[in-house]
């Protein structure tokens, strides 16, 4: 028997993910706005790692509707911490752009609560709490319904613009 054939088998890239957003919430073009960064969580919307939708509430804060995939497992049936922190990198940052910040992050904390079950849609929140000279403080929380998977909060530091 080969090598390869003891690996397990892969999953099709085909699976059925509905990311629609709730009532109210407007598309968000996150690529439109930071370009082809956004290549490492949500770059492949139909593959086997992550695929995500962004939105904008009623409030214009940032949602995010999320699938973590096969390709994410840590624990068995659910996704890994890395994956997890990944996810709230990217969104809570995309969440200071989309308030029109320019930042990096420079401090993520993230507080596991729950397990997170792969293959399943989740809903990432974010909210700008404060900002205070070049520091943009963004909040997160991944859930479905009422249960709570992770949260998180990024310390962002806005980027100076570059003088000609």
């Amino acid at each position: 028997m080969s090598e390869a054939s003891n690996c397990k088998a892969s999953f099709t890239p085909e699976e059925t993910v509905d990311l629609s957003g709730e009532k109210g919430w407007v598309p968000f073009a996150a690529s439109a706005l930071v370009g082809e960064s956004l290549k490492f969580v949500s770059g492949d919307p139909h593959g086997n790692r992550f695929r995500i939708r962004y939105y904008r509430d009623e409030h214009k804060q940032l949602q995010a509707r999320i699938w973590f995939g096969p390709e994410t497992e840590g624990p068995p049936d659910n996704a890994h911490g890395g994956s997890i922190a990944a996810v709230f990198d990217e969104v809570l940052g995309l969440a200071a752009w989309a308030a029109g910040y320019s930042i990096v992050v420079g401090n993520l904390n993230v507080s596991f609560r729950k397990l997170l079950p792969i293959r399943h849609i989740v809903t990432l929140e974010t909210e700008v709490v404060s900002v205070v000279g070049r520091k943009v403080t963004v909040r997160g929380r991944i859930r479905n319904g009422e249960t709570v998977y992770a949260e998180g909060e990024a310390l962002c530091i806005t980027i100076p613009e570059k003088t000609k």
